[in-house]
């Protein structure tokens, strides 16, 4: 299918608001006649012609923040063991560097992966013992419940484990 080329001319304004550029695209949309152009976006787009800075506001859906607890044992760091939580999206909580551990979650989350998944049964881990330590990991995370349990015992369960940190504390085994 060829692609259909348009001439657009526009003149933006020094100060425009979010939400003129936003009503600009949207009216761009509906001239150029794709069917996302809103009702709402062809009414703002005369005002923003015309130079007005606002025209309309649409609200943004959030998911609920994602809140989770951490108790940790055994981290062979007395001041890392015990129980706390932390809130993402926004980043708070009781846990000593939330955004550095929401950051993490996320990361681990990338892709559509489940941060929270056990080792696979049947997975080949090396017999690297990482230490002692221990986590319950409960609350919610992208809208589901989380009741996920960490260790140390093997290669995978170290590597599952080192992919939240900070979320979950280093260990000093």
């Amino acid at each position: 299918m060829p692609r259909r080329t348009v001439p657009v001319l526009l003149h933006i304004r020094p100060l425009l608001t979010l939400t003129a550029v936003t009503s600009a695209a949207a009216g761009l949309l509906a001239l150029l006649g794709a069917p996302e152009a809103t009702a709402a976006g062809r009414a703002a787009t005369p005002a923003v012609a015309a130079g007005g800075a606002a025209a309309t506001v649409r609200p943004v859906a959030q998911r609920p923040a994602d809140k989770l607890t951490f108790t940790v044992t055994r981290s062979g760091r007395a001041a890392r063991d015990g129980s706390y939580t932390l809130r993402c999206h926004p980043a708070g909580g009781g846990h000593p560097a939330p955004g550095r551990a929401c950051a993490a979650l996320d990361r681990a989350a990338s892709g559509g992966r489940d941060p929270f998944a056990p080792v696979p049964g049947d997975a080949v881990c090396t017999m690297i013992y990482g230490g002692p330590a221990q986590a319950r990991v409960t609350g919610t995370w992208h809208g589901r419940k989380v009741d996920a349990r960490f260790s140390r015992t093997n290669g995978c369960e170290v590597a599952r484990w080192n992919r939240l940190v900070p979320a979950l504390p280093r260990t000093s085994f």
